[in-house]
């Protein structure tokens, strides 16, 4: 992508500047898709999805990851998901304790005192669909790729199960399918969507923690989620161009 270069005022330059800390960049409550370091949007006027989870909603059931599991045939042995909740816990101490029993299937069990904990949350993990994703990048032979609609998808009958975009996925959302010895992920459930139906992790979430939609229509609920909160991205100095956004995530989040 070529660098436009601009001359900006300092006023300028800090209206378009996010907010760092900790791995995760902030977005415009103003413009949602002017950010830095977070996505662009593609040319053409077709759909093009982005995922937004609010944290604050997400009570740790692990509904959308056993939905996932059921929707998708996926292992039931406790190490492959293609999503999962992590529990944060920062004590009085400030040590931040994270833990993801089963991902989170089978429920969480505080080992932090309640005396000793200084907060808790849940923040539920995924594949981020990113616009710019590495693990398409090192693919040998182009199993892993993008489809139009901005899905990250792992076409199986070519994967040789090198495991090079396991490897190359920063956020830790791939793995080799025990069965088949070929890469698996989330793919939003892009069976469902060809059907007009909601991925099942949506669908079942029973607070409304997920959210979907059309990036490139400024009225869809992502869209309007995405304008009226506070929204932030996983690892933005990476520059993979996530569109799996938060909302109140935390700077401990990686």
């Amino acid at each position: 992508m070529a660098i436009e270069n601009k001359n900006l005022s300092r006023q300028e330059f800090l209206k378009n500047l996010g907010l760092f800390a900790g791995g995760v960049v902030f977005i415009s409550t103003i413009n949602p898709l002017k950010m830095v370091f977070a996505t662009t949007k593609p040319k053409g006027k077709g759909k093009w999805y982005g995922i937004a989870i609010d944290i604050d909603k997400c009570i740790g059931c692990g509904s959308c990851a056993r939905a996932c599991k059921i929707e998708n045939d996926v292992s039931q042995e406790p190490f492959y998901f293609r999503n999962w909740i992590e529990q944060y816990t920062i004590t009085n101490n400030y040590e931040i304790k994270v833990s993801s029993p089963n991902g989170g299937i089978d429920g969480f069990k505080q080992p932090v005192p309640d005396e000793e904990i200084y907060k808790t949350f849940f923040v539920p993990k995924m594949c981020n669909h990113c616009s710019d994703s590495p693990c398409t990048q090192v693919c040998p032979v182009g199993a892993s790729f993008d489809s139009p609609e901005g899905i990250v998808l792992v076409d199986q009958n070519y994967c040789i199960g090198c495991g090079y975009c396991v490897q190359a996925c920063p956020y830790g959302c791939r793995y080799i399918e025990p069965k088949k010895g070929v890469a698996d992920k989330c793919t939003l459930c892009f069976h469902r969507l060809e059907k007009d139906l909601d991925p099942a992790c949506m669908m079942i979430c029973p607070t409304h923690a997920r959210i979907y939609g059309d990036l490139n229509d400024k009225n869809s609920e992502v869209s309007l989620f995405l304008k009226e909160h506070n929204c932030a991205v996983l690892k933005p100095h990476l520059n993979t161009h996530s569109k799996l956004f938060y909302n109140n995530l935390n700077q401990e989040v990686h």
